[in-house]
């Protein structure tokens, strides 16, 4: 076979071409977006390995954006690193996540919450982890990813979308905006080509977005995510 036709995953499973996805033997979770899964390698969120969101503001709908990938964990707990809102009930469970599988973790300083990450990334007992940072230095994500490599753990960082302009070790990076119906994607980083054109992903409401306070309001989207913070459990 000419080198011209040989694939590059046949080379090594870590190639790929620039034009296509990567397709390497790397485990993936659906997203349960099938919009969103298509664009993403593997077909789906990369497990063992580090995942930035990176948004306007906490609560623009990452955690709705997830339930489909956590949902499908089973009992496995999930912890939740420096949310920047205590878990709210009432909206967990709404979109199907019950408080018993969930660890909240709390630290006083950021070194704290990267060592506690990095620590329940070692312990892999934990089929998911959510830390939420507003500054994070290269040495620190190239530890937690390390980290995440060595488990099997969806392990998602949520950041500003100023970090955007960052480098960073993490293998998938999404922007997310609020939209009418749910957030609009830009694919920042992946092991692929680039796309210039956002994906649209609806996403199912939470209970405050019924209230009447909310259906009265002209207010922009923005603020009506702002006011939902505590409803979607920094979702």
């Amino acid at each position: 076979m000419s080198s011209a036709a040989t694939r590059a995953e046949e080379i090594h499973p870590s190639l790929w071409r620039a034009s296509q996805l990567a397709r390497g033997g790397r485990r993936t979770l659906d997203t349960g977006y099938p919009a969103l899964s298509t664009e993403l390698p593997g077909g789906g969120w990369p497990i063992g390995a580090l995942v930035d969101l990176l948004v306007q503001v906490p609560g623009v709908g990452e955690m709705r954006l997830l339930r489909p990938a956590l949902s499908s964990l089973g009992d496995r707990p999930i912890a939740l690193v420096q949310p920047p809102h205590i878990p709210d009930g009432l909206g967990l469970d709404y979109i199907g996540l019950s408080l018993d599988r969930l660890l909240q973790v709390k630290a006083p300083k950021s070194s704290d919450a990267f060592w506690s990450a990095e620590q329940i990334l070692r312990a892999g007992t934990c089929g998911a982890l959510i830390l939420w940072a507003q500054h994070a230095q290269a040495s620190s994500l190239r530890r937690l990813h390390l980290a995440a490599q060595s488990s099997e753990t969806l392990f998602i960082m949520v950041r500003p979308l100023a970090s955007a302009q960052d480098s960073s070790p993490a293998l998938l990076r999404l922007a997310l905006r609020p939209s009418a119906d749910g957030l609009m994607v830009d694919i920042v980083k992946r092991r692929g080509p680039t796309r210039a054109e956002p994906l649209s992903i609806p996403l199912q409401p939470t209970p405050v977005l019924f209230s009447r306070h909310a259906r009265l309001s002209r207010r922009p989207l923005a603020e009506v995510a702002a006011r939902s913070l505590s409803t979607e459990v920094v979702a």
